[in-house]
């Protein structure tokens, strides 16, 4: 069997249907998928050839999330979202039941931490390699991140971690396997961490401690075990998350946080392979996969909560946009108004042709195609979306910093390093003609002063803004605009530093 696991940050606009199927994964574990149940679509809901199980967050929209996705030939006995049994469905027979002791836990604390769709669990049939026919529970998880500005989340993250062990041990109790996939971010070793700095201070971290104790190592006494290093104990550089604004997937300056850590018995005797898959883009993290010698058993039918029985796309209720159709204006109905009768309408209703304003309206579209032409070629597209909102990606010396927003602002009409004048500002003057939009707005605007080069690659530097507490946040710097590296990797970036200016800017 093949167990993948992947941080896919935002999952419309991730792997999609035929991604996942190139994965070739048995089961494949997201996290952030970043969609609620309202915004699911039918292509990432049904994918062909597997039956999906989404945990949804309750309270924020397009934030956390995670989906489990097994093949027909892996279909699970049972599935439930979260790990307090609080959303599980016990009178359908899809719970899966074995909580452990939750005393600990007050009923607010346990709702809150299922509340952000952070687990999905699907509990399998499977046969060993030994012949022998047992079960695995698959427990799909994204961790919380610890964010140092918010303490409050700091233990969140504590109690989330402990409310994981208690059901993983609780369920590994009852017989049987049990296998943790997902982003538990928190890099574990110094191994895993591309900067980890003082060896006692990265030790003390909360979730590194955590991990110490739940994971089995020669002097403890932890039950589960990290695939990758049982098989790669000393293999460097094996990160899986880097930071998207400074480019640090280019010269691999990340940290390992996606792992599959299944218990101490299965991985010795059944596990074959552990890797991690930096080869395969779309997102801030990379897939991480084991593969173990047991097979999959499939259920006769998917269990309650996947998607195929979800009213939507089960057939009992219609979409509402399967409602709302579109009247065309039939040249012979009275009064100018047309008809359309069902499905037995005639062609002219399927035209479908939009409804057109009021005689002196206008048409809202007219606006922006009135505006699409003043601005021709100057306009601009967003640059899409930052992944890793979330996960733990201080990977590099500036986890406080960001990138200047705007990089057409801080050019302005510079004179970049190399001395020659951008050529949309000399083209249209060559020819005796306007110059473009582009050029007449960077003379209006001229933005910031001409950022400096740095010595070491002559290029023109980044523009940063100190964003952590203290006496210099809100002030500006420049720095080396290559990707954080190793000292001796050529296409890292040099130590250049220089103050955008005199006090605050």
């Amino acid at each position: 069997m093949r167990l993948l696991s992947w941080n896919v940050a935002g999952l419309r606009a991730g792997p999609g249907p035929a991604g996942l199927g190139a994965l070739g994964g048995d089961v494949i574990c997201l996290q952030e998928t970043r969609v609620t149940r309202d915004l699911l679509e039918e292509p990432l809901a049904m994918v062909d050839g597997y039956n999906s199980y989404f945990s949804f967050c309750r309270t924020r929209s397009g934030y956390s999330g995670v989906a489990t996705f097994c093949k027909d030939s892996a279909t699970p006995l049972a599935a439930e979202e979260g790990l307090s049994g609080l959303l599980a469905r016990p009178g359908e027979g899809g719970a899966v039941g074995c909580y452990g002791d939750l005393g600990a836990f007050t009923p607010q604390e346990l709702k809150a931490l299922d509340s952000e769709g952070r687990a999905v669990i699907t509990h399998h049939r499977i046969r060993t390699s030994a012949e022998q026919e047992t079960t695995l529970t698959v427990i799909n998880v994204y961790c919380p991140r610890a964010d140092p500005q918010r303490p409050e989340r700091a233990a969140y993250q504590a109690s989330f971690y402990r409310l994981l062990q208690g059901r993983a041990e609780a369920l590994l109790r009852d017989g049987g396997h049990v296998v943790i996939l997902g982003d538990i971010n928190t890099s574990h070793r110094p191994i895993d961490h591309c900067e980890p700095g003082d060896p006692e201070v990265f030790r003390e971290h909360p979730g590194r401690r955590w991990l110490d104790g739940f994971l089995w190592a020669p002097d403890g006494q932890g039950l589960f075990v990290d695939t990758f290093r049982l098989l790669h104990p000393s293999q460097p550089y094996a990160f899986t998350c880097w930071r998207i604004d400074t480019g640090a997937r280019l010269t691999n300056h990340g940290t390992r946080l996606d792992y599959v850590l299944a218990d101490r018995a299965l991985a010795l005797a059944e596990l074959r392979d552990a890797r991690v898959l930096p080869e395969v883009p779309g997102s801030d993290h990379c897939p991480v996969l084991a593969e173990l010698a047991a097979t999959f058993l499939p259920a006769p039918r998917c269990p309650p909560l996947c998607t195929r029985h979800m009213p939507e796309f089960a057939g009992t209720q219609q979409k509402l946009s399967r409602f709302l159709v579109r009247v065309e204006r039939g040249a012979g109905a009275a009064g100018g108004r047309g008809t359309c009768r069902g499905a037995g309408a005639g062609p002219g209703c399927s035209a479908r042709r939009r409804r057109r304003p009021p005689r002196g309206q206008a048409d809202l579209l007219s606006y922006f195609r009135a505006a699409q032409g003043q601005l021709g070629t100057g306009t601009a597209q967003n640059a899409p979306g930052q992944g890793g909102q979330e996960s733990d990606q201080n990977a590099s010396g500036h986890g406080t910093q960001e990138l200047a927003q705007d990089a057409l602002g801080q050019v302005g009409q510079q004179e970049p390093c190399n001395g020659m004048v951008p050529r949309e500002l000399t083209m249209g003057q060559a020819a005796g003609t306007q110059p473009s939009s582009t050029a007449h707005w960077r003379a209006v605007l001229p933005g910031l002063a001409p950022p400096p080069c740095c010595p070491a690659h002559g290029e023109p530097c980044a523009l940063r803004t100190v964003r952590k507490p203290g006496p210099n946040r809100g002030r500006r710097f420049y720095v080396c605009a290559r990707p954080p590296g190793r000292p001796n990797d050529p296409r890292a970036r040099c130590d250049f530093f220089r103050w955008a200016g005199k006090g605050r800017s």
